[in-house]
């Protein structure tokens, strides 16, 4: 499988361009759906802003907390007294090819905006994905900045949630979401590629998509669904 995929891809700029140009979130999820990785899309609820907007790029986790609207920080953390937690840190620390994913905040709040998308982009993150709401939206899709949410919803997290932690394990749904495992989005979902398989899912899912295509071919033809399925093994 190393042989065969290094001759795919070199590294995350062609991976990611391939998979944009050929590859979108059902057969990915097909491909691990086959290799045992059966929990990998996040909630449904999570759509993209704009119809034509596709994330892929590393996960970046951010974990969110709800806090007390109208109460002082108190307790022992001194996260707590600083506007937004650790939210401009986690923004700041954003790299090349990632993808902002926050999640862990109660649905009350948006979690992402237009300045937030700004920075993101000048630093050269490829999206942003909320298990929540976003905000801004005029702004963001100005930009076309990729951003996957809940929504669109005003409301500011400021006096309602702080960023407690990141570049941390997440737990969105029933998917678990590790740093540096990639993130693929589009009209269909978003769904989280561990790592550690990788290169075996995007190899197979090129496969896939390319044998779906003589699929269509053939039903286009005229032949019927068994006979493709039996010649192809695709359907």
């Amino acid at each position: 499988m190393k042989t065969k995929t290094a001759k795919l891809w070199r590294d995350d700029d062609e991976l990611f361009a391939l998979a944009r140009r050929e590859l979108f979130t059902a057969v990915v999820g097909d491909i691990m759906d086959q290799l045992g990785f059966q929990r990998q899309f996040l909630p449904p609820k999570i759509q993209p802003l704009r119809d034509d907007m596709v994330v892929i790029g590393r996960a970046m986790p951010v974990l969110e907390a709800d806090m007390v609207a109208d109460g002082e920080p108190s307790g022992k953390n001194p996260v707590m007294a600083q506007p937004f937690g650790l939210m401009l840190h986690a923004l700041d620390d954003l790299k090349r090819n990632e993808v902002y994913l926050c999640a862990g905040a109660s649905p009350e709040y948006a979690l992402w905006g237009e300045l937030m998308s700004l920075r993101a982009q000048k630093l050269g993150a490829v999206g942003a994905v909320m298990d929540g709401w976003s905000r801004d939206t005029r702004g963001i899709l100005e930009m076309g900045f990729p951003c996957f949410s809940h929504g669109r919803y005003a409301q500011d997290q400021a006096p309602r949630g702080k960023v407690i932690d990141f570049r941390c394990s997440l737990q969105i749904g029933n998917v678990r979401a590790e740093p540096g495992d990639i993130i693929f989005g589009d009209l269909d979902g978003v769904c989280v590629v561990p790592r550690k398989a990788e290169r075996e899912v995007f190899a197979k899912a090129l496969e896939k998509a390319r044998g779906e295509k003589l699929v269509r071919q053939a039903l286009e033809k005229g032949m019927s669904a068994r006979d493709a399925f039996r010649k192809f093994k695709i359907m």
